[in-house]
């Protein structure tokens, strides 16, 4: 059985990662990329789907794990009868292009006997390869697909296995290193696997060291900055929402996605997070990459892509998988692709405007492309859509998708008036206003005084906390105090945020699911920006509570049971503690003259807070 999530580590060399578990198993691994099949697949099924373990043998008294320093570089100490031991984990970064996972048993104290296990499973877990020694390595093969093992401990095979039984004293090292490779592909030079751990670490901390925060809450947002890293796509710039797919938003449950994308909507928190660290080059890489993907005709905009631009990600179920924990189903694949989502207008409008502020160089032709999107929002803004949330029932007319709309004309404005861009600015404006009547009108409850869902529904939405961030709104207006109170009172579950009342079958989904995190960040963002900020600090601090021991955050989690849920680690969980920390940071009044120029309040020039 797959361990809880919080019980996961990550690793990964900027195109694909995989967790480790406190026992020291490698559960999940999708290899040459990010949304490529899975070879190790216990996450989602049983240890027959595959996974990598190196553990004692022995009854395990204690376990510490840690990151060394600021790197993706994961120690893991077991204490036993016996004595104590340490695995050393690390993707590597040596090599450019290669892929090779470092594993280095170190003995600490006595005599430790370990087990090392091998379970290769291709394509999700239902490809057994054909395994044999080969010039001093192991090497399993099926179709495309390569891994090759070389280690200094004697492997023999075990029902269907590789298994090493050996022992490690104090000041003893055995080394694994594990290469991915196309079948067809010339074996590649082995690492040293000391060295190439060295060099990994080596490289992780000359990143870390150029970030430009130096807040109080300085080591939670470098281990956010390091996971963001790791989660691009270092030859295109995207970033994926997650490297897992399938790990469920409610236990047991049945809303499991597959996150190994790059969502369109995560592009303004994404530059935030980024350019308020002082990480520029990430930054501009992922804004070529956004350029990229939405290319082409207005009206075939998707919400996502795959990590190199690619638009058919087609849902897929894996009914050999029986999901994490049982919950079933385990997707690949995304249907969001075919929806239509209104909101992710405005943010792609929203970023390219955060770029030109920051200074990001943008090329002529991208704000050809930015007037061919406006075209298609003047004459789609009115029409209901499945929303920030990726609704699986009918189309509604959400409020946040029409503030959102209202944004895409906002800094269209905004891009001619303070870049001198040429455009039909009369009719954006006009748009802007009617837009901004039309929300303020249907998408407000006079009676309840705050903004809801949805026209119709008396339903609240936490994704109404952006409308004092976006500018919408001045955060000092009646109706933005009565929508965070009101949120706070009828979404909150033990300190923490819910996106919406699942119950009210908007989904077109069972009822049910944890706490959304990055929206409780942005309740904190939000009490921050209308002044309370003693209230906002008080949450950030709670929601630091729920990183594991290793400093991870899920998408989701259940306050109740303690239990992390979603994908993991997520990525808009990471940006937006990175966001709220920065925003936090600043003096008050400084985040709301940036909102009132149609900045986002953390979009500053990366200079120490």
């Amino acid at each position: 059985m797959p361990l809880p999530i919080a019980d996961y580590a990550l690793i990964g060399n900027g195109r694909t990662a995989a967790l480790v578990g406190r026992n020291g198993s490698i559960d999940w691994m999708c290899v040459p990329r990010f949304d490529a099949p899975a070879c190790f697949a216990a996450l989602l099924g049983t240890n027959e789907h595959g996974r990598w373990r190196i553990a004692p043998v022995g009854e395990v008294r204690a376990v510490r794990r840690r990151y060394r320093g600021d790197t993706l570089v994961l120690e893991t100490e077991f204490d036993t009868d016996e004595g104590s031991v340490r695995v050393t984990d690390a993707m590597s970064l040596v090599g450019g292009t290669r892929t090779d996972v470092v594993r280095l048993v170190e003995g600490l104290r006595g005599n430790v006997r370990m087990r090392m296990e091998l379970v290769v499973r291709f394509d999700y877990g239902s490809i057994v390869p054909w395994v044999r020694k080969l010039d001093g390595a192991l090497v399993a093969i099926a179709g495309p697909d390569t891994i090759e093992l070389r280690t200094t401990a004697e492997v023999h095979g075990e029902g269907m296995r590789s298994v090493a039984v050996f022992g490690v004293q104090e000041g003893e090292a055995v080394p694994f290193v594990l290469n991915y490779r196309l079948s067809h592909a010339r074996p590649e030079e082995p690492l040293d696997a000391v060295r190439a751990i060295e060099q990994t670490q080596r490289e992780w901390l000359a990143w870390s060291g150029r970030s430009r925060y130096a807040g109080r809450w300085q080591p939670a947002v470098m281990r956010s900055l390091i996971t963001l890293r790791a989660l691009i796509y270092a030859p295109t710039g995207g970033i994926v929402a997650a490297p897992t797919t399938s790990l469920p938003e409610q236990a047991g449950g049945v809303r499991n996605w597959d996150y190994r994308y790059c969502w369109l909507r995560d592009a303004t928190f994404t530059l935030t997070s980024l350019l308020s660290a002082g990480y520029q080059s990430e930054a501009v890489a992922w804004t070529e990459w956004l350029l990229r993907a939405v290319a082409g005709s207005a009206e075939d905009l998707q919400t996502l892509y795959s990590v190199t631009g690619e638009r058919r990600l087609d849902e897929l179920e894996l009914k050999w998988l029986p999901g994490h924990m049982g919950a079933a189903p385990v997707r690949i694949g995304n249907a969001a692709t075919g929806q239509f989502q209104l909101d992710v207008y405005g943010e792609v409008m929203d970023m390219l405007h955060q770029a030109r502020i920051a200074g990001l160089k943008l090329e002529a032709h991208v704000w050809q492309i930015q007037r061919a999107l406006l075209k298609f929002v003047a004459e789609h803004w009115s029409d209901p859509d499945e929303g920030i949330w990726e609704i699986r029932g009918p189309r509604q007319h959400f409020t946040h998708s029409k503030v959102m709309a209202w944004v895409a004309f906002d800094r269209a404005v905004k891009d001619v008036e303070r870049f001198g861009l040429a455009g039909p600015v009369d009719t954006w404006r006009q748009l802007r206003d009617e837009i901004h009547a039309q929300v303020c009108v249907q998408g407000f409850d006079a009676e309840r005084n705050c903004f809801v869902q949805h026209p119709g529904t008396k339903a609240l939405d936490a994704s109404l906390l952006l409308i004092p961030a976006v500018g919408f709104l001045p955060p000092d207006d009646p109706r933005v105090h009565a929508t965070v109170d009101a949120i706070k009172r009828e979404l909150m579950v033990d300190g923490l945020v819910l996106r919406y009342p699942t119950a009210t079958g908007v989904d077109g989904l069972p009822p049910g699911e944890g706490c959304f995190l990055p929206c409780t960040f942005w309740l904190a963002d939000s009490l921050a920006l209308i002044g309370r900020r003693d209230e906002a600090q008080a949450l950030f601090e709670r929601l630091l509570t729920v990183c594991n021991d290793v400093g991870l955050l899920p998408e989701e989690f259940d306050p109740r049971s303690s239990m992390m849920l979603g994908n993991f680690p997520q990525a808009l969980t990471h940006m937006a503690l990175v966001n709220t920390a920065r925003l936090l940071s600043l003096p008050p009044q400084e985040p709301r003259s940036a909102i009132a120029q149609g900045e986002r309040p953390a979009a500053v020039d990366g200079r120490n807070a």
